[in-house]
């Protein structure tokens, strides 16, 4: 399925014009335009996050869709503080000793999506690397909780990798989100220049382990492009991926968030976009979301809708 990108213009590229490997940090190309976020509904939720003294992905990570999807009602929360215990090299969200979990943020969240009425509530976590379990039980409370104070609400949680501990992953699985994420985020040569703590084959371990633990779930991964990687090394990953039998990719352009950040080596064209979908879709991805401004979360509600997703309060 294309990605349709509300919140931006595309334009066709001139070759001739402007070189896509000219293209580099500090210019945007001219097919690529955001808008500045502004309606009622993202009022409200912007509204409804600061009145529960909660954290969203969308703020921390400088998502460029936050005014398209909070307008629509939709946003993905961010789990146990806007703190992160790694320093990848192309994120937003601040590295430093991270506070104490706060028990009670499951309720929190569970009452916010509530007072939201979400058919599909997205959430995600900074990594909580000194913690035993990475943070897993609040990922599982806050399923709980949601299926308490919104029954028939799906649920997709982007989680880190729990540092390879399978246990960790369990506790999680056991509550059944209908999409279980882990972005991938580049591929295998780039690991120790852009995300320095993780690794590869535990990211793909992770992602075989959620289908083995429950294989009618749906799995889902995500990457960025522009930080030096090729497209041979992209369709490399997708093989990866479909080995390990993850169902949902996402495919986005990295734009660096401030100049202390891994720099832009590249903005890939939508020409090459559209290739990544029908790449993917050929290798039997049940979904690609593939364009500049694409991230994890975007058109998430519509991947639950359209895979038929059953609520596991249901099942």
């Amino acid at each position: 399925m294309d990605s349709t990108l509300s919140n931006i213009e595309l334009k066709p590229f001139r070759p001739g014009r402007e070189p896509a490997d000219q293209l580099t940090r500090g210019r945007r190309p001219d097919w690529l335009r955001v808008r500045m976020p502004d309606s009622p509904g993202y009022r409200e939720i912007k509204g409804l996050v600061r009145g529960h003294s909660l954290h969203t992905v969308c703020e921390e990570a400088m998502c460029p869709n936050i005014g398209e999807c909070w307008g629509r009602g939709t946003a993905t929360f961010l789990l146990m503080g806007d703190t992160c215990t790694r320093s990848c090299g192309f994120c937003k969200i601040k590295t430093g000793r991270a506070p104490l979990l706060d028990e009670d943020e499951p309720r929190r969240v569970a009452e916010t999506i509530a007072m939201m009425g979400l058919r599909h509530a997205v959430l995600t976590s900074v990594n909580r690397d000194e913690q035993p379990d990475g943070g897993a039980h609040i990922f599982a409370e806050v399923i709980r909780q949601i299926r308490r104070l919104q029954p028939g609400c799906s649920i997709e949680v982007l989680i880190p990798d729990f540092m390879g501990n399978w246990n960790a992953l369990k506790l999680v699985m056991d509550e059944r989100p209908e999409i279980l994420n882990h972005n991938t985020e580049t591929v295998p040569r780039l690991y120790k220049r852009v995300r320095p703590q993780a690794r590869y084959v535990r990211s793909l371990e992770l992602l075989r382990q959620a289908k083995q633990m429950v294989p009618d779930g749906v799995t889902k991964t995500g990457i960025m492009v522009g930080l030096g990687e090729t497209m041979d090394e992209v369709l490399q990953v997708m093989d990866d991926l479909r080995a390990v039998d993850v169902d949902i990719m996402t495919i986005g352009q990295y734009l660096q968030p401030s100049r202390f950040h891994l720099p832009i080596e590249r903005y890939w064209t939508p020409d090459e976009f559209r290739t990544i979908h029908q790449e993917g879709m050929a290798r039997g991805f049940r979904w690609v979301e593939s364009g500049p401004l694409v991230r994890s979360s975007y058109h998430a509600d519509g991947q639950a809708d359209q895979l038929v997703l059953k609520p596991a309060a249901a099942m």
